[in-house]
């Protein structure tokens, strides 16, 4: 139960404070916080606003107390609080400027709600605010040019920011994560969109590539953004010239997917410059080896992971492992894309036997099969023969037979030694990777959205990619601290005592469990996902409050779980 009400409070020599204050319950424990000075108020309002919070009729005189306006405010005292304990500001630029807070306005936008930055300036002008963003930052309005001038200045710094970052962040030896994705681009105007592989299932839109370093907890470092027909691979050897030139990393691992850190970037980007490294086989590379009796599938009949050697592979580590919850996944998915191959090849092998209209012409049956070989990706299992009326299929059972037989077996491969790393402890490096992939999904579409992207000139989009990893990375510390009255784990050490396996799957912590069956958390508070808990925050309201012609701010009290939040995040709430 909160009450508020107002009090005088002497002040030696000189005249009482008389202060607004509220009363609440907290641990058993009555407090009281102090929501506005309004000493130099008239004693006669003073006396009316007492009379009001004591529930006594409105004064008949006029004095009325008026509420002219309400802005959210509990998620952006949040996480401007959040980014400001985290020093964000110093490590953009050690003065203070226009530009810098602009720069930070637009960051905790992203978070808050990401839109547009003609959408974002609307929610800094003090007549069209949705948000306590403008007040907080104790900015003035700003106009959408204003926020591509401080984009364009954020630019010029992020070298320097991502410097910094690495100072704090990495460490000679350390592990370093690098993964890429692509995001899709309206208009045909950026020199970097292109079409390429896309990650999006948009393959008609043009895109844009970037590649995000992190370390070994997935907290981001660094980020770069190439052109959109930009191979994976063709990425590495810029990261490689900033952990050794700019961040000055003597000894680093770098941790790949297979698909990036191939034969020719090892030999050509890590062997000369020294550096470690840790990524995986392909699958050819791995039927190589099963072929050549390098790797015998009996390895795995009572345990699951394996360590080898090969000479194609010399002074190297080969960790062979066996995940059988993902063979059997692997399984399942193929049986089903096969059977739904075969119904789709049915339909069309119907349609060149029908009576009426049979289909006919190898280019049009062609196209027709074409097309279902492209939607489910499984045509080199199937031997296909189309001739001008007739077209027959089945499928390559021993191609099938030797693929299952691989069904959740992959290879690390690293140039790490046991002493450094054990095969164990190896794998989980790999496995790392995730917490990259997590980061694209939250910068990509589950909180900050940093597709679709209509800027035009090229630096203004790696100022946009740029601001989004900022964005994350304060995200990534908000996710942190906020564990406990997340679904997130926030018992990741029990987790990892009890995984029987670096191989298997990884579990959750009982206490994650519990909070997902019974969504709430230890405490008996709701439990949120991060998304859900800034929408709750956000009902903290700074409200405008007048009475007789005089203004002052009153901020909504938080609720048990909102103030356990702020409790967390170590940030105030006013």
């Amino acid at each position: 139960m909160v009450a508020m009400y107002v009090e005088t409070v002497p002040n030696r020599n000189s005249p009482p404070a008389i202060l607004l204050r509220e009363s609440f319950r907290q641990d058993g424990q009555v407090r009281k916080r102090t929501l506005a000075n309004i000493s130099d108020w008239p004693a006669e309002q003073i006396e009316s606003l007492r009379r009001v919070l004591k529930g006594e009729t409105f004064p008949s005189d006029g004095g009325s107390l008026i509420i002219q306006r309400s802005l959210p405010h509990g998620h952006v005292a949040a996480i401007v609080g959040t980014l400001r304990k985290l020093g964000l500001p110093q490590l953009i630029d050690s003065t203070r400027s226009r530009e810098r807070e602009l720069s930070l306005a637009m960051l905790a936008a992203r978070i808050v709600d990401p839109q547009s930055k003609l959408a974002t300036a609307r929610g800094l002008d003090p007549e069209t605010a949705t948000t306590s963003l403008l007040e907080t930052l104790q900015l003035e309005s700003a106009t959408a040019d204003d926020l591509y001038e401080a984009m364009d200045w954020l630019y010029a710094r992020q070298n320097r920011t991502e410097e910094r970052l690495a100072k704090r962040h990495l460490s000679g030896g350390t592990l370093v994560l690098y993964d890429v994705t692509s995001t899709y681009f309206e208009g045909r105007c950026c020199p970097l969109a292109h079409l390429g592989h896309s990650r999006d299932e948009r393959s008609g839109n043009l895109q844009i590539v970037f590649g995000l370093l992190a370390n070994a907890e997935g907290c981001p470092i660094a980020v770069e953004v190439f052109e959109g027909n930009t191979g994976d691979p063709k990425t590495v050897a810029s990261q490689i010239g900033k952990l050794r030139k700019r961040f000055r990393l003597e000894r680093v691992i770098v941790v790949g997917d297979r698909g990036m850190l191939t034969n020719a970037r090892i030999r050509e980007d890590l062997q000369p410059e020294g550096i470690d490294w840790i990524t995986a086989l392909r699958a050819p590379q791995i039927q190589a080896l099963v072929s050549g009796g390098a790797l015998q599938l009996s390895l795995f009949d009572e345990r699951d992971l394996a360590e080898i050697s090969h000479p194609d592979y010399p002074e190297e580590r080969l960790i062979a492992c066996r995940n059988p919850l993902l063979a059997a996944e692997r399984a399942r998915k193929r049986e089903e894309l096969l059977t739904a191959t075969e119904r789709e090849l049915a339909k069309i092998q119907s349609q060149t036997q029908r009576a009426r209209r049979p289909l006919r012409g190898k280019d049009a049956i062609g196209i027709a099969v074409g097309r279902v070989l492209g939607r489910y990706k499984v045509g080199k299992h199937f031997d296909i023969v189309i001739e001008d009326g007739e077209f027959r299929y089945q499928r390559k059972q021993a191609l099938i037979d030797a693929e299952a037989a691989l069904d959740g077996i992959y290879v690390i491969r690293t140039s790490v030694k046991t002493q450094i790393a054990s095969a164990e402890q190896t794998v989980l490096h790999y496995k790392s990777l995730s917490a990259v992939e997590r980061a694209f999904r939250s910068m990509k579409s589950v909180d900050l959205k940093v597709r679709p992207i209509h800027h035009h000139l090229a630096d203004r989009v790696r100022a946009h990619v740029f601001l989004c990893m900022l964005a994350y990375y304060v995200e990534w510390h908000m996710r942190r601290a906020l564990a406990p009255i997340l679904f997130d784990d926030h018992d990741r050490a029990t987790a990892q005592s009890e995984r029987q396996s670096v191989v298997a799957p990884a579990t959750r912590s009982p206490k994650a469990l519990q909070k997902v069956h019974s969504k709430q958390t230890d405490e008996g508070h709701t439990a949120h996902s991060f998304q859900t808990l800034m929408a709750d925050l956000g009902t903290i309201a700074k409200n405008t409050v007048v009475m007789n012609n005089k203004a002052m701010q009153i901020v909504t009290t938080p609720t048990a779980l909102q103030q356990r939040a702020f409790d967390l995040l170590e940030v105030s709430f006013r």
